[in-house]
């Protein structure tokens, strides 16, 4: 393989949720990956702890994944899907919706999480329309929540940078539910928090104060990743779940993160056997191989909205060029096959309990306030140095990256997530490298 030439002007590409001058002034530049690693373009091989962006959860380059995809390329490198079709979008389909929760089995295919949550806002919207409450308009996000950085993302989002720069071109019909974050009762807790389900009750009241008739759909995470591992508390998903079915309001979970066996099972919706009635993917969906993303629907809102037209009219307005793109639907369906042959779900699961006792082993070393963990996720909180915020955290990704290990921050929370396929040992280096890194920080 003839190697690539040495880029040394960084300058063109304008890197995406990066301090871009801080970055280019001493870049990280990642070259290839196999497995659970990954090779910069020094040489050095790095311990991948996020799953690259929490989406590879097959570790990287499979063999099967990307045999499929150098097939489909030679053989059908795109076909629309307005008013087209070809056979791996209908197979991909199936394959998704036979892991989904029962019911939820119409898959609509997009290329990322971000169209995922904008895609599943407008069907929520289209499905009241249809069933005649087209007055039914309103949203209800999160607080601290990440839905991604369309419009619709990011106004029923609850992270606060994110918003502030666009803040005069958000969606005006949407409100927030209180986060469930509070360490002054949750701290250091192994799983879901017991305290914390009557935060759910706080949807009763914006319900009074909208009126239910006006609203259409509420939206969470149901681990909330990027914005810092926020881990639902006991009860509080079936309390959600409750009242929206009481008011007739569609419940959507985002689960960009936490679908294809992150908590493992293969999705959230199964884990805590909460079914809502819209739920959002990408990520892991086909191991980040291709771009692409999805959203389940129950067949109540598919075929309310299909069957309200009239015959050979369209019924949802809304799609993307790249639907169920064949490169990206043969990744999908080669990594589904690998997810069922290797078991990796049953396996995240049992290594749940060993992964959990590594990151609270962390409780007690230098800086740290909280750690929390749900699955193979977990994140650990540190205290923020005076003025300062996320840069104690910042230091310590790029110790780690320096010591062979890749993690993720955000602000000054640490965020681990590794590949499926990870090992016991390469979960005490994970940890240990944090530990080590940790006694070096001021």
């Amino acid at each position: 393989m003839t190697s690539r030439p040495v880029i040394d002007d960084l300058s063109s590409f304008w890197m995406p949720f990066t301090a871009n001058r801080q970055f280019k002034a001493a870049p990280r530049l990642l070259e290839s990956a196999k497995g659970m690693y990954y090779r910069t373009t020094d040489g050095r091989e790095v311990l991948d702890g996020s799953a690259g962006l929490w989406c590879v959860n097959a570790g990287h380059a499979r063999e099967e994944i990307v045999a499929a995809i150098a097939q489909q390329a030679a053989t059908l490198d795109f076909a629309p899907t307005f008013q087209m079709g070809h056979p791996l979008a209908f197979e991909a389909a199936q394959k998704i919706a036979e892991i989904m929760p029962a019911g939820l089995d119409r898959v609509f295919f997009t290329n990322s999480g971000s169209e995922s949550v904008d895609t599943a806002l407008k069907i929520a919207l289209a499905y009241h329309r249809a069933r005649g409450e087209g007055q039914r308009t309103k949203l209800i996000g999160r607080e601290r929540g990440y839905h991604g950085v369309g419009f619709g993302g990011i106004s029923v989002g609850g992270i606060a940078p994110n918003r502030k720069a666009f803040s005069g071109q958000l969606l005006p019909a949407v409100d927030h539910l209180p986060h469930t974050h509070d360490l002054e009762h949750n701290a250091f807790s192994k799983g879901q928090p017991a305290w914390g389900a009557h935060l759910a009750e706080d949807l009763e009241r914006i319900v009074a104060l909208h009126d239910a008739s006006t609203i259409a759909a509420v939206i969470v995470e149901p681990v909330a990743g990027s914005t810092g591992v926020l881990i639902p508390p006991q009860g509080y998903l079936q309390r959600l779940r409750e009242i929206c079915t009481k008011h007739g309001i569609l419940l959507i979970f985002d689960e960009v993160i936490t679908g294809f066996g992150r908590l493992g099972k293969a999705t959230a919706s199964e884990y805590f056997g909460v079914t809502p009635d819209i739920i959002t993917m990408a990520k892991a969906i086909n191991n980040a191989a291709v771009p692409m993303g999805g959203v389940a629907a129950s067949r109540t809102v598919h075929d309310t909205i299909v069957n309200s037209g009239a015959q050979g009219a369209i019924e949802l307005f809304h799609g993307y060029t790249y639907s169920a793109h064949p490169l990206a639907a043969a990744a999908a369906i080669a990594t589904q096959d690998l997810y069922r042959r290797d078991g990796l779900f049953e396996r995240a699961d049992a290594l749940a309990p060993k992964f959990e006792a590594a990151a609270h082993a962390l409780r007690g070393e230098k800086h740290v306030k909280d750690v929390r963990n749900l699955g193979l996720v977990a994140g650990v909180e540190l205290d923020s140095r005076d003025g300062a915020p996320g840069a104690r955290a910042y230091e310590v990704f790029v110790k780690c990256f320096e010591a062979g290990v890749l993690i993720r921050f955000t602000g000054d929370i640490l965020a681990f997530s590794p590949p499926l396929i990870v090992t016991e040992e390469e979960i005490a280096r994970l940890f240990g490298t944090v530990r080590d890194v940790l006694a070096t920080v001021q």
